[in-house]
């Protein structure tokens, strides 16, 4: 396991664009935003996962992404993810550490938990520990596999 100290990202609830429901092809329940993305949120988890968006609207959102969440009927995660981003040439992103730096203080809310397990369900997936840490911090933690080492050599002056 891998862990890392991350900056939370509040969102701001806002109404829901009518254009990002059509774009999702789905029926949003709640819509947020914070300085990087949309976070939405759909009824059922099986929404999350058979979503199928109209990538070339999505691409015309004012936003890098677009995180669809919903609670999950699994026991041991508590929230499913995507993340959806073809304004900057990411059509979909296997598994997203901002998106669940965002995903922590907003399911935390609703749970009222601080220590939760997310699941990004791309085609890839991924299990995502998030806790909410003291000072607005949120630390991630996740299984990582070592696929280079070095060195990095500077001037100490």
């Amino acid at each position: 396991m891998i862990a890392m100290d991350f900056p939370a990202i509040p969102s701001e609830s806002l109404d829901i664009p009518a254009k990002l429901a059509e774009a999702l092809g789905a029926t949003l329940v709640a819509a947020s935003r914070n300085q990087h993305d949309y976070l939405v949120e759909v009824a059922t988890e099986e929404e999350v996962r058979r979503l199928q968006p109209n990538m070339t609207l999505l691409a015309e959102a004012t936003t890098r992404g677009v995180i669809v969440t919903s609670r999950t009927i699994d026991p041991h995660i508590d929230f499913v993810s995507r993340f959806f981003a073809p304004a900057v040439g990411i059509p979909e992103d296997p598994v997203t550490g901002s998106a669940h730096c965002a995903l922590g203080p907003y399911w935390s809310k609703r749970l009222g938990k601080s220590a939760m397990n997310g699941y990004q369900a791309s085609r890839r997936g991924g299990l995502v520990g998030v806790e909410l840490l003291t000072g607005g911090r949120v630390m991630l933690r996740g299984r990582a596999v070592t696929v280079m080492t070095g060195d990095l050599l500077g001037d100490p002056a």
